[in-house]
């Protein structure tokens, strides 16, 4: 993994509407104060490390609303669909008391393989996080993100042959920065 860049990786800001369901590709909005407030953090963060004024974000807007104001400030905006957050399928979007529990069991009992539902699986997305990294590798240089926890667990365990629930992070908190790879100096993804 040497050749993979250096990824500089803020969770987007907490959404509107997420508290208590389950949340993956449901669209949901981020107060524009939270965006700009993430947007002058990595703006301050580029400055001082000396960083190119470039962003990659997956399409949805509590990602993509960030990446915008760093537009607005003259920043080349890169939208990558492989950085969406996990699909749960028709989970997505309900209160996680309305999810079957059998379902959830299921789930956890093939953690990596099963696609809760009917998503997408954690190898699927694993596959995701490997053909955004193998994209970068070419390009060498750090580059700066706005991605989903999600993402940001999977390109933790990604040297994982197994993935269990016992295993699974701690989802980072909203708007903070996780560094990658692991090795990298300042780390706090790994």
């Amino acid at each position: 993994m040497s050749a993979v860049p250096t990824l500089l990786i803020w969770r987007h800001p907490r959404p509107v509407g997420a508290a208590g369901r389950c949340i993956g590709r449901t669209d949901l909005p981020v107060p524009a104060r939270r965006a700009k407030r993430l947007a002058h953090r990595i703006r301050r963060l580029a400055r001082r490390e000396g960083l190119a004024r470039e962003v990659w974000s997956s399409p949805l807007r509590r990602c993509a609303d960030v990446a915008r104001w760093l537009r607005r400030w003259g920043w080349r905006h890169h939208v990558d669909p492989l950085l969406l957050e996990l699909d749960f399928g028709r989970w997505d979007g309900l209160a996680w008391s309305r999810i079957d529990p059998a379902e959830v069991a299921a789930w956890e009992a093939d953690f990596g393989a099963h696609a809760p539902g009917g998503g997408e699986s954690l190898l699927q997305i694993r596959q995701r996080v490997s053909a955004h990294l193998a994209g970068l590798a070419a390009a060498g240089g750090p580059r700066l993100l706005v991605g989903h926890a999600g993402w940001i667990n999977t390109l933790r365990l990604l040297e994982r042959a197994d993935l269990t629930p016992q295993d699974w992070p701690a989802a980072p908190a909203h708007g903070t920065l996780q560094r990658w790879p692991p090795e990298s100096p300042g780390s706090r993804c790994g």
